[in-house]
């Protein structure tokens, strides 16, 4: 597989972005609301559950933005976003203890709706920047009857569930990244095959001798080691299937 640079905001086209935001915007609300000086009084837990929402966004888009270059980096980033969501998840968990009130069972209507409630297909167009915000809020809206509750216990449990989505969705984009670089590889590896392939293309072009062991073009070569380390050969292009050589 050759090498090819993409889009780097390609990001704002994946569902686990858009999911993202909306839970970085259902934060900030549910701070602005709920976490008050009485429970908050240095306002640390207000900054820490803000900044996880915000890393868990900013962690997506990095990694996506380096899916051309570096899957590797990408897989990485995607598992800090999700920690940074587990993180998150961890503060809304203790914030309903604190109070005292149930949290939302598997089999609870509530919990189940909000699961099972579909993002729509982002369809943006040349202002994609405009496109994705409007996508977003109406993606957000349709989730307000639980997070624009006056219920902070509803706010808080229907946010548990939107991170728990969140982390599950990453898990399988994380899988899929794993899955492509099993089959093509990474960045260095194409990098490396597409020089190998412009070498024996100029290899052909250039009048380069044929190896005598299977007829393909040969490159000149550098011996690395031993008695004879420094001096020129020709090798095989299509070492290490073929180990033929000759002098130059």
């Amino acid at each position: 597989m050759g090498v090819s640079i993409q889009f780097s905001q390609s990001y704002y086209w994946l569902n686990t972005w858009i999911l993202a935001n909306i839970i970085q915007l259902a934060t900030q609300d549910f701070c602005d609301r709920f976490v008050d000086w009485h429970i908050d009084p240095g306002r640390r837990l207000y900054d820490q559950m803000v900044m996880a929402a915000r890393c868990g966004v900013a962690n997506i888009a990095e990694g996506s933005a380096r899916h051309s270059t570096s899957l590797e980096t990408e897989m990485r980033l995607l598992d800090v976003a999700r920690a940074s969501f587990d993180e998150l998840q961890g503060d809304i968990f203790n914030f309903l203890l604190r109070k005292n009130t149930e949290i939302w069972p598997i089999g609870n209507h509530d919990r189940e709706e909000i699961w099972q409630m579909r993002l729509s297909t982002p369809n943006y167009g040349n202002s994609y920047l405009h496109d994705a915000a409007k996508h977003i809020l109406a993606q957000k809206s349709k989730f307000d009857r639980w997070l624009r509750s006056d219920d902070a216990t509803v706010r808080a449990n229907a946010l548990l569930v939107l991170c728990l989505r969140e982390n599950r969705m990453l898990q399988s984009q994380i899988q899929s990244q794993l899955d492509e670089f099993r089959q093509t590889g990474g960045f260095t590896e194409n990098l490396t095959t597409e020089r190998l392939e412009a070498r024996k293309m100029q290899a052909s072009n250039g009048g380069a001798p044929k190896c005598p062991k299977c007829g393909m073009p040969m490159l000149k070569r550098m011996q690395k080691k031993g008695q004879m380390q420094g001096r020129e050969f020709w090798g095989c292009s299509d070492y290490p299937r073929c180990n033929g050589a000759r002098p130059v």
